[in-house]
């Protein structure tokens, strides 16, 4: 099922996903980084790459949102889709609540803060795979026909206009 919202030929939602999931994971490690750190250096880094991380988020949700309303009512895809977007909403909010308790002084989050983004980091690797199974084994987000000899998405061609002889 190819994507609804399209640049250059790509799916958005799937461009998108990279910053909030590094942003925040990496976050989240800066965190536990800065617990083992004496002067805890690591914490104003990890406050900054959540908001943008969670700005992000929101971002790429929008796009997830766009192609998850075309996938058919009653197919496996749009339950696990339901369950991936419900999953990266978890994310987006166990860690905006680390933001909002670190906000008063970012270089000392206090340990909540970092529980929660701790917490957020692992839905997020959960809520990712979600995203891959509906990519890899779904077709979510896949060109019609795509093979490992379809043209550039930048050609106009589509995917599927190589001959079947030429497909492996």
């Amino acid at each position: 099922m190819e994507s609804r919202a399209k640049l250059a030929g790509h799916s958005v939602h799937q461009m998108l996903v990279a910053f909030p999931l590094g942003l925040l994971v990496t976050a989240a490690g800066f965190d536990l980084v800065g617990l083992a750190m004496p002067r805890g250096e690591w914490f104003p880094s990890a406050f900054y790459m959540i908001a943008v991380g969670v700005t992000a988020g929101v971002l790429a949700a929008v796009f997830g949102l766009i192609d998850w309303l075309a996938v058919p009512t009653g197919a496996r895809a749009k339950m696990i889709g339901q369950w991936h977007g419900a999953g990266n909403a978890a994310v987006i909010l166990l860690f905006a609540a680390s933001w909002l308790l670190s906000r008063h002084d970012p270089a000392k989050p206090g340990m909540a803060a970092v529980v929660l983004a701790v917490l957020g980091a692992g839905a997020a690797l959960a809520s990712g795979w979600l995203g891959g199974e509906l990519v890899a084994r779904m077709g979510v987000g896949v060109d019609e026909g795509a093979n490992l000899n379809a043209p550039s998405s930048l050609s106009g061609r589509p995917a599927g206009g190589v001959g079947k002889a030429d497909q492996p």
